[in-house]
């Protein structure tokens, strides 16, 4: 079975691919560091991730990061 991200998770998983650090990403969403933390981690799990290289093939494999927009 599958796992997929919560639209949080994704929401958070797209802050991180813009490197937007777990502060200001937690300033933006309204949420505690932790929180942040605490989601972050769940995404590590979900994609089997273990650096942002992980997230990124899971990204563009999901169509969650288009190559096309990026700049």
């Amino acid at each position: 079975m599958k796992t997929t991200l919560t639209n949080r998770e994704t929401e958070i998983l797209i802050l991180i691919l813009e490197e937007i650090s777990t502060i200001e990403i937690a300033n933006k969403l309204n949420l505690s560091k932790r929180t942040v933390d605490t989601h972050r981690s769940n995404i590590m799990r979900k994609t089997e991730s273990s650096n942002l290289i992980g997230l990124c093939k899971y990204a563009i494999n999901n169509k969650i990061l288009v190559l096309e927009n990026i700049h």
